[in-house]
């Protein structure tokens, strides 16, 4: 809800009414907490698992029992001519077979004798099972396992689809703290321009200076206003990008108040350790989503081959029924003799001759299962790549942030030192509206390294395939 954000510090304005007015620091983990609790595109990736389970419920549906009836009668003339009524449980088994037990009755002048039956019917129990082709494995189990396997591949896919919209989010939220710093800058750069200008127009007017220095000064007055004006609208659009980030939890868009402005901590300049990089390393072998996911497909593809190799087997069904017509037959009865004696027994054999479809499905698969190694391979090496690469640019902005500050550290001692000797008549107007705007350059370069480092941070992580950790 939105008090959450009230109380780390967020200040949300929905299109109704304000929340408050005042200024309000907006942290990155409250930003970052609101995300992953209401953004539409967080609920969405939830659906995944949750469809995938519904795959698994249709996959077991293939082994639920099922309940058939058959009633057909035909009358004509005052002649029956047949009357076929055949009931029947079926329960499909995990190894294939399938187990049935019904009820029968067919009766009339013109049924066939070989499915004719007593007056009363005939009720059965038998099994049907195959010994060659499914045996091992068949579409229904392949299907389960498959679906099983469709879970883990769906919480892959959420967990990515969620990092995605993350490493953006951070993204826009430094490029917000970079707009709202040179915002500031430039601010303190009119401020001190503009007092200038008064003070240089008012000295100009007692004779103390030329007059072509209040031009000057209104030269350099007007272009710090252009300056300003530019990084007040970057400001103002960075912060309407990052409120396309905030939703409530009933879904409602809300928009950040006009006062809000973001927070920096200079501990988010942290280098990261070697070891962390081992970690993360490791951590993107076991759990990298990319690789979770051709992980999964490769399982899946496996089942396929597996398929594809039972296809090779010769189609060899066994059926047999117990068959019984006294219902009042005494359990004691139904001996070895009486089950030789009261069957049906069926045998079933097909073998396609050259095999085509079989052997290319079987050597499809195998292409298919190269193709998913080859980019398993390709991804892990693409994974340490980028995570090498992020790591080494993260080392590397840290040195230039260090040499960036010691540029700002002696831009300031060159504004100090030409102010002492413009005010002792020793310099020019000039020469100090220009070390100013040179300390001012070099600290919007400062704040552009600093933010740099830190979406390089979050780019690290997204590489490893976790946002949730830095």
């Amino acid at each position: 809800m939105l008090l959450e954000l009230l109380i780390t510090g967020i200040s949300i304005r929905s299109q109704a009414e304000i929340l408050n007015d005042s200024i309000k620091v907006v942290t990155f983990a409250a930003f970052y907490d609101q995300i992953k609790a209401n953004h539409p595109v967080v609920r969405q990736a939830a659906l995944l698992p949750k469809q995938a389970q519904q795959e698994l419920r249709i996959a077991r549906g293939y082994f639920d029992p099922q309940a058939i009836s058959y009633y057909d009668r035909k009358d004509f003339k005052d002649q029956l001519y047949y009357e076929n009524w055949n009931s029947m449980v079926k329960v499909p088994l995990w190894f294939g077979a399938d187990l049935k037990a019904g009820y029968e009755r067919n009766k009339g002048v013109n049924v066939n004798p070989e499915v004719k039956t007593p007056a009363a019917g005939l009720t059965y129990a038998g099994i049907s099972l195959p010994i060659g082709q499914g045996w091992l494995i068949d579409q229904r189990r392949a299907t389960l396992r498959q679906a099983q396997l469709l879970i883990n591949a769906a919480e892959a896919d959420k967990i990515k689809i969620i990092n995605k919209l993350l490493l953006e989010a951070s993204k826009d939220y430094w490029d917000w703290v970079l707009a709202y710093q040179r915002w500031q800058l430039y601010q303190t750069a009119y401020n001190l321009s503009e007092v200038r200008y008064r003070g240089v127009s008012e000295r100009a007017r007692y004779g103390d200076l030329a007059a072509i220095d209040t031009v000057e000064a209104r030269v350099d007055l007007i272009n710090r206003q252009q300056l300003l004006q530019q990084s007040l609208t970057e400001f103002q659009n960075s912060r309407l990008v990052v409120s396309n980030y905030l939703w409530t939890s009933d879904q409602n868009p809300v928009e950040l108040v006009s006062s809000a402005v973001p927070a920096f901590n200079e501990s988010d300049l942290n280098l990261i350790p070697a070891d962390t990089l081992q970690q993360l390393f490791r951590f993107a072998q076991e759990n990298h989503p990319e690789l979770r996911k051709l992980d999964f497909k490769y399982k899946q593809l496996e089942i396929e081959r597996r398929l594809a190799a039972d296809k090779f087997k010769p189609k060899l069904n066994l059926e047999y029924n117990f068959l019984r017509q006294d219902f009042g037959l005494p359990v004691e009865r139904l001996n070895s003799t009486y089950f030789l004696n009261n069957y049906k027994l069926g045998v079933s054999f097909s073998y396609p001759l050259l095999l085509r479809s079989e052997r290319g499905k079987w050597q499809l698969t195998r292409y298919k299962l190269t193709e998913t190694d080859l980019a398993l391979t390709q991804t892990q090496r693409d994974i340490t790549t980028a995570l090498q690469t992020t790591y080494n640019e993260l080392q590397m902005l840290a040195a230039q942030i260090n040499t960036q500050e010691t540029l700002v550290s002696q831009a300031d001692i060159l504004r100090r030192g030409e102010q002492t000797r413009f005010e002792n008549g020793e310099s020019s107007l000039f020469l100090v509206n220009t070390r100013e705007m040179n300390l001012i350059n070099q600290n919007v370069k400062l704040w552009e390294l600093k933010t740099k480092y830190v979406k390089s941070i979050a780019l690290l992580y997204w590489s490893a395939g976790t946002m949730d950790n830095w």
